[in-house]
């Protein structure tokens, strides 16, 4: 008997655009589940990585019920060592082949033709496209939705999603603006992270990521919402649509009653109080905090100064506005 597809929806983003705060929204909801980046890397230490249940994630009764989940369907697994990210297993041939970032048609059919002369790529792709249909699939049953939402974020991964033949994949666009993703690359411990110093890099008290600059912030910030155009203009448009992070603030209700509608769900049951909903999350620190206030932040404005704000405007030029942020 043919298995009915997994829903499955996908929050495609640049880093620190809102996405860990919109996937618990989303979460909160009755018929969805998040547990934040099913692509799952970079947990850190196992013995001190927290879900957010504030239970270390090896201890959490939600994911040992998945990781039983992922053995009935015959799959070693662990949160801790998921192995659902497309890189999995492969080799420096095919990591060069999936390191740039998706582009138009012609440069995708380059790319796809060139790994398909790897024979490893053609046996690990089919076996990762099965890991992460049934990954979902374990996840959807633990919580018992028919809907889960990938916070994942990057392009790469959803091309492959969208080639898989085991999932009804809808994509949810998550635009931030630019200044303010800046300004998370530029300190990520303060301004992307846990409140709760303690509670930092996943509960061992220290951020994972390290400050990268405002100029690698803001080429982040256009390369990755450009990858996503990319793979966008392969898809209908009534398979996805964009949501801007201050949206999601200053109107959260109305946002959020548009964005239940688009996934098919009723926007009536949308829970405000989304951390009081229990949640079963790993990544973005933000997800460990407890306050439920959904506030936008503008910090940029006082803590970018002008030399800061001139590179950032001359790395993202018109860009800045064709994503409908003003100077």
């Amino acid at each position: 008997m043919t298995l009915k597809k997994q829903k499955l929806v996908y929050l495609a983003a640049a880093s620190h655009s809102g996405s860990t705060m919109t996937a618990m929204l989303l979460g909160a909801h009755p018929d969805l589940c998040s547990v934040g980046e099913l692509k799952a890397i970079n947990l850190g230490d196992k013995s001190s990585y927290l879900c957010s249940c504030k239970t270390l994630v090896g201890d959490c009764d939600f994911w040992q019920g998945v990781t039983q989940k992922m053995a009935d369907k015959g799959h070693d697994f662990c949160i801790s060592d998921a192995r659902t990210d497309i890189r999995t297993g492969a080799t420096p041939f095919m990591l060069r082949l999936l390191r740039p970032l998706v582009r138009g048609p012609l440069m995708e059919l380059i790319r796809d033709t060139l790994l398909s002369c790897s024979p490893v790529w053609r046996k690990q792709l089919p076996f990762l496209q099965k890991r992460n249909a049934d990954y979902a699939r374990s996840i959807a049953e633990q919580a018992g939705v028919d809907t889960v939402v990938d916070s994942s974020k990057i392009g790469i991964r959803l091309k492959y999603l969208l080639k898989n033949p085991e999932l009804d994949v809808k994509v949810i666009w998550v635009v931030r603006d630019g200044r303010g993703v800046s300004l998370a690359y530029k300190n990520p411990s303060e301004f992307a992270d846990a409140k709760n110093p303690k509670l930092r890099g996943g509960g061992a008290g220290k951020t994972q990521e390290h400050g990268r600059g405002i100029e690698v912030g803001a080429h982040e910030w256009v390369r990755c919402n450009q990858e996503t155009e990319a793979v966008l203009a392969t898809m209908p448009k009534e398979k996805w649509i964009q949501v801007h992070y201050e949206d999601l603030c200053n109107n959260t209700e109305e946002t959020l009653d548009t964005l239940f509608e688009f996934i098919g769900v009723d926007a009536a049951k949308k829970r405000l109080d989304f951390k009081t909903v229990e949640h079963h999350v790993v990544g973005n620190g933000m997800r460990l905090d407890d306050s439920e206030v959904i506030q936008l932040d503008y910090r940029w404005k006082a803590l970018l100064n002008k030399d800061e704000l001139a590179t950032y405007h001359k790395v993202t030029g018109d860009y800045h506005k064709s994503l409908g942020y003003v100077e």
